[in-house]
C-alpha cells in the first residue's frame, strides 16, 4: 500500500520570537553576507545551494580556518556525490585551528575552561595551561609508540583531562574516538574492536548522583574482549581503588611526566580522519561515522558560529557526554573561536534539583545548549529552578536532539529566556556532523519552529517518489549537496553507507527524519522516519501525538509508538509520566484519549494508554522510542547501550502484563 503524507499539525499562526535588529547588526551572520556581497538570507541559501564549492570555500575564509599547505581544489565530485572529496591536497589539523593559532595572542592568557565537580570541586584553566596539556600528554601518547592514523578511544565523564586528551590525540595524528560514558563493558568492547583502537583513555570512577561510578572496572572488562588495545590510560579522580595490570595499565600522571610543555602538531591531509563516532542502530552493528580535520572545524564554523552567533566573549555549556556529538561541539567551538567553556561532573540534578539552572546563573553562561527533555521535567516542579535566577548574561539557547511540544517550548521563552533570549533550534544528525535545518538571531520564530535550512546543502522535504511537497505536507527530510563535515563513508563499510543514505533517491541524501514547512517557511520536525507512525494509509510523527499529551498540562513527558494490530495494521500507544499530584486512573486516561480524538480526529484514538513513572532515556536525555515499542511488544529492543535506565523497559514492560 502506498503510505500517503498526513497533513501537518497546524503552525501557530503568530510569530511570538523577534530578533533584536542591533543584535542583527552586530551578528556573525550579518557580517559573513556583508563578506560575500549578498542582501539578505535569501539571497545566502539560493547561491549556496546553487554552488556549495562557493560557499563552504567562503567559510574557511572568513572564519580564517588555516591549512599548512593550501589546497589545489575546494571541492570534487568527479567520483560521485557520496564520496566527495573537499580542500584536495592540502594539508591542516583541528588543533592548528583550535589552539595553536591563538599561540601568542593575548586569547592565552584568558580562561578556557571552567570545570564544576559533583562533588563540590571546582577548577579554572586558562588556554595556555590547556595548551601546555594537551602538548604534555601528546609527547606521552608519542613516547608509548602512539601516532598517524592510531584509534584511541576516550570513555571519560566530563573532567578537564576529557577535553585535553581529544585534542592530544588528534595533534598527534591519531583518531580519537569517543565512548559514551554510560557504556556497558560489551558495548564498548564492541565499538573497540570496529574501530580497531589500540589505546584506551579512562578515570579510575566518577561522581554521579552522589555515589562513586567506577570506570576503570568496566574498561577492563570491555578491553579484555578487545585485543587490539595495547594501553589503558587512567586518571586518577577519585583515588577509587582498582585492579592494575603492570603491562598495560599506566596512570595518566606517568604519561605526562617530564613531557615538555610544547609539542609539534602533526600536519595531515585535510581529509584524513579526526574523529570516529560510532551511533548506535535499530538493527546491526554500530555504525562508525568518520569526520576529517577539515571538515569538522568547518561544521562548527556554520552551525555554532554562522548560524548560532557563538562569539570570543561567550561563555558555553552544554552539559553532554563526549560520546554524544555535542560533547565534541564543545571543544571545537569555543577553542576555535577562542571562547570559554564550562563543564560540570555528574547529573544536572544533583546534588540539588535544580543543579542544572544554577550553573548556567552562577558561571554566567551565556550560550547555553540543552534538549527539550531538560525543559520537560523542570516543568514537573513548576517554575521553582528557574523563578529569581538570574539569565541576564544568557543571549542564545541552542536546542536539539529530538522534537519540541508547544508548552515547553513557551514555558522555555517565558520563563528562561524572557521573550529576549533566541531559542536556536536546531535538527540533524550524527552522520553529518551537524545541522541541516537551524535557527538564528536573525530570523522571528513561532513555537517549536526552525525557521531556515543551512545553506549549501540544498535542503528539502520530499514524498515517497521524490518529489517536493508543499507547505504543511509531513515529508522525508533531504539534502540534494553533499556537506562538507558529512561522515567520509562509514568507517570499514562503505556498502552500508551508500545503502543506508543514497540508495533510495539517485544523488540525494536521505537523512531519516520527518518533517514539514508552513505556509511561512518555517520547518517543522515530527520525529525519526524509524519511528513513523501509519493510520488508515496517513503517515505522522510521534512528536504530534505527544504534543497534544503534554499541552493537557496534566502530562510532563510521553512516547507515541505504533505496534502490529490484525486488523489496522499498525495501533497506537502511548506510555507517559504524569504531572506530580496528577492520579494516574481511568479518568486521566478518558481525558487524554478525547483530548487526541478532538485535535487530530478518531483516527488518532490510542488504543492503549500507560503511565510510567519513568521512559528510557540516553545519557543525554532523549527518549528512546524504538525501545519504549519492543517493551511493549515483547520483541528484540537492539542496542540499547546509550540507555541511562535501562530498567525503566521492564516497568513498561510489567505494565502490559497486567
Amino acid at each position: 500500500m502506498k503510505i500517503m503524507f498526513q497533513n501537518a499539525e497546524p503552525a501557530p499562526a503568530e510569530f511570538v520570537w523577534h530578533p533584536d535588529p542591533k543584535v542583527v547588526e552586530a551578528s556573525n551572520l550579518t557580517a559573513f553576507m556583508n563578506y560575500v556581497g549578498v542582501q539578505d538570507y535569501s539571497e545566502l541559501l539560493k547561491r549556496g545551494d546553487g554552488d556549495p564549492a562557493w560557499f563552504w570555500e567562503a567559510v574557511l575564509n572568513f572564519f580564517d580556518i588555516r591549512f599548512y599547505k593550501p589546497y589545489e581544489k575546494i571541492m570534487d565530485s568527479s567520483k560521485g556525490l557520496p564520496w566527495t572529496k573537499w580542500c584536495v591536497d592540502g594539508t591542516t589539523n583541528i588543533v592548528l585551528n583550535c589552539l595553536d593559532r591563538h599561540r601568542g595572542t593575548p586569547v592565552f592568557d584568558q580562561t578556557f575552561i571552567l570545570w564544576d565537580g559533583e562533588n563540590g570541586e571546582t577548577r579554572s584553566v586558562t588556554y595556555a595551561e590547556f595548551d601546555r596539556e594537551v602538548s604534555r600528554f601528546a609527547g606521552g601518547l608519542r613516547k608509548l609508540g602512539y601516532g598517524r592514523g592510531d584509534v584511541i578511544g576516550l570513555y571519560m565523564p566530563n573532567l578537564v583531562e576529557t577535553y585535553v586528551a581529544y585534542l592530544a590525540i588528534m595533534k598527534i595524528g591519531g583518531v580519537v574516538m569517543p565512548l559514551f560514558s554510560g557504556y556497558a563493558s560489551q558495548a564498548m568492547a564492541d565499538r573497540l574492536n570496529l574501530g580497531g583502537a589500540k589505546a584506551l583513555i579512562t578515570a579510575d570512577a566518577t561522581y554521579r548522583r552522589g555515589q562513586l561510578s567506577p570506570m576503570k572496572d568496566t574498561a577492563d572488562a570491555a578491553v579484555a574482549l578487545a585485543p587490539n588495545v595495547r594501553n589503558t590510560i587512567v586518571v586518577r579522580r577519585a583515588n577509587h581503588p582498582t585492579a592494575w595490570d603492570s603491562k598495560r595499565d599506566i596512570w595518566w600522571d606517568d604519561v605526562v611526566r617530564d613531557q615538555p610543555d610544547e609539542a609539534p602538531t602533526e600536519e595531515m591531509q585535510a581529509e584524513d580522519p579526526a574523529m570516529l563516532m560510532f551511533t548506535s542502530g535499530t538493527t546491526g552493528k554500530p555504525k562508525g561515522c568518520v569526520y576529517t580535520h577539515v571538515g569538522f572545524v568547518a561544521k562548527m564554523m556554520v552551525d555554532g558560529a554562522l548560524m548560532t552567533d557563538f562569539k570570543a566573549s561567550d561563555r558555553y555549556f552544554w552539559m553532554a557526554d563526549m560520546g554524544w556529538l555535542a560533547g565534541a561541539y564543545a571543544v571545537v567551538v569555543p577553542t576555535m573561536l577562542g571562547g570559554s567553556l564550562l563543564v560540570a561532573e555528574g547529573a544536572p540534578d544533583y546534588p540539588k534539583p535544580d543543579r542544572f539552572w544554577a550553573l548556567v546563573q552562577d558561571y554566567d553562561v551565556t550560550y547555553l545548549g540543552l534538549v527539550p527533555t531538560m525543559v520537560r521535567q523542570a516543568m514537573r516542579s513548576g517554575t521553582d529552578f528557574v523563578a529569581g535566577r538570574d539569565f541576564s548574561k544568557l543571549r542564545v539557547i541552542y536546542t536539539g536532539g529530538e522534537p519540541w511540544a508547544e508548552r515547553p517550548w513557551m514555558w522555555l521563552l517565558e520563563h528562561v529566556c524572557h521573550n529576549r533570549v533566541a531559542i536556536c533550534n536546531g535538527s540533524g544528525g550524527t552522520e553529518l556532523g551537524g545541522c541541516i535545518v537551524f535557527a538564528t538571531l536573525s530570523h522571528a520564530s513561532k513555537p517549536c519552529s526552525i525557521p531556515v535550512a543551512v545553506p549549501g546543502l540544498g535542503v528539502d522535504i520530499v514524498d515517497d517518489d521524490g518529489n517536493s511537497v508543499g507547505p504543511g505536507q509531513i515529508g522525508e527530510l533531504i539534502m540534494r549537496n553533499p556537506s562538507m563535515s558529512l561522515t567520509v563513508g562509514l568507517w570499514n563499510d562503505p556498502d552500508r553507507y551508500i545503502d543506508s543514505y543514497w540508495s533510495r533517491f539517485p544523488n540525494v541524501w536521505v537523512h531519516g527524519d520527518l518533517c514539514s514547512r508552513d505556509e511561512d517557511g518555517l520547518w517543522y520536525v515530527h520525529g525519526r522516519s524509524d519511528d513513523t507512525l501509519k493510520f488508515a494509509g496517513k503517515r505522522t510523527g510521534p512528536a504530534e501525538i505527544e504534543s497534544v499529551f503534554l499541552a493537557s498540562g496534566r502530562i510532563s513527558e510521553a512516547a507515541a509508538v505504533g505496534v502490529p494490530d490484525e486488523i489496522k495494521g499498525e495501533s497506537l500507544i502511548v506510555v507517559c509520566t504524569p504531572m506530580p499530584g496528577e492520579a494516574p486512573d481511568d479518568e486521566l486516561r478518558r481525558l487524554l484519549s478525547d483530548l487526541i480524538v478532538s485535535k487530530l480526529g478518531k483516527a488518532y484514538k490510542p488504543n492503549r494508554i500507560y503511565f510510567s513513572l519513568d521512559l528510557p532515556k540516553t545519557r543525554n536525555m532523549k527518549i528512546m522510542r524504538r525501545a519504549v515499542r519492543s517493551a511493549l511488544t515483547g520483541s528484540a529492543i537492539g542496542d540499547t547501550s546509550a540507555l541511562v535506565n535501562p530498567e525503566s523497559l521492564d516497568a513498561i514492560a510489567s505494565l502490559v502484563a497486567q
